[in-house]
């Protein structure tokens, strides 16, 4: 009986290996400019990482680092609670 390597129930990744797109790794914006504190007063930045409808974006989408997306969810908090950034967007539904 021949040993056959089991493969994945999605198969995603070696679809992707195969297509021959070569993914480049995300990089931490603020690891990148060495920022050791995120201002919550700087609401222009802060709202790169907030939806529209007003949630944070997880870090496996913005790339952040884990030490630099929980300071960055705490900037936002602290920016909402001072009324820089809402907590809801005015949406029409």
């Amino acid at each position: 009986m021949a040993f056959t390597p089991r493969t994945s129930q999605r198969g995603g990744s070696s679809q992707r290996a195969s297509s021959g797109q070569i993914r480049k790794k995300r990089t931490c914006r603020f690891c990148e400019s060495k920022d050791t504190y995120i201002d919550y007063k700087i609401e222009k930045r802060l709202q790169r990482f907030v939806s529209e409808q007003g949630r944070i974006i997880p870090k496996r989408i913005t790339g952040t680092c884990s030490k630099h997306q929980r300071l960055l969810v705490t900037a936002i908090k602290r920016a909402r609670h001072l009324a820089l950034l809402p907590y809801v967007s005015d949406a029409v539904k």
